[in-house]
């Protein structure tokens, strides 16, 4: 489906190159709403005008994202290129949420849905997305091999992945759970006080 700039579809299980799209053939699109479900938020924004931009102010305000700062994906910029490549796309959780916000350039970020099937979501410059801790995901970039992302987080960053199989964590069996509608009372929601961007 396309909104407003995202789409996202159901992956084949080809073995070919990860930066291909790996649509199903038929095309099985996924909804904004099934992403919502997902745990999975959305924004569309200027990324021209990212540094003045009060659209973007008042949601790190609001959703508590004090820490910023920008990644350059391509060989000549990012150092271990390749190796941090296939680190990316190692199947991987965290134990909180990730955010990012395209400036330029395109890129996937797989997710797992509830029945552990793949839903790739393409990014392109303007898309900020959100991804709660503890939802096995993964990421790429798409063939034209370029992104520039603000990576957004609350207090001091964790880049810690932990690769799948990480199912003994609190934050993913929490996870888990929401999904179900099978938490007690007095849990939490694995993600933080996350509030949902408008429909768009």
């Amino acid at each position: 489906m396309t909104c407003m700039g995202l789409e996202a579809w159901y992956m084949n299980c080809s073995d070919e190159d990860q930066r291909k799209p790996h649509r199903l053939n038929p095309n099985r699109s996924v909804s904004l709403d099934e992403l919502r479900k997902l745990g999975v938020f959305y924004w569309k924004l200027n990324a021209d005008t990212y540094e003045t931009d009060p659209e973007l102010e008042k949601i790190r305000k609001e959703q508590g994202y004090s820490y910023m700062d920008i990644i350059t994906i391509e060989r000549d910029r990012l150092p271990n290129y390749e190796e941090k490549l296939k680190m990316f796309y190692e199947e991987h959780l965290h134990l909180d949420d990730e955010i990012r916000y395209i400036l330029d350039g395109q890129a996937y970020f797989d997710v797992r849905d509830k029945e552990d099937r793949w839903i790739r979501i393409a990014m392109k410059k303007g898309d900020l997305i959100t991804l709660p801790a503890g939802i096995y995901h993964r990421f790429t970039l798409d063939e034209t091999n370029f992104t520039k992302a603000m990576r957004l987080f609350v207090g001091e960053p964790v880049w810690k992945a932990y690769n799948r199989p990480a199912d003994d964590f609190d934050i993913r069996q929490k996870y888990v759970a929401s999904l179900q509608g099978s938490l007690k009372a007095g849990d939490s929601l694995p993600t933080n006080t996350l509030k949902p961007p408008p429909s768009v």
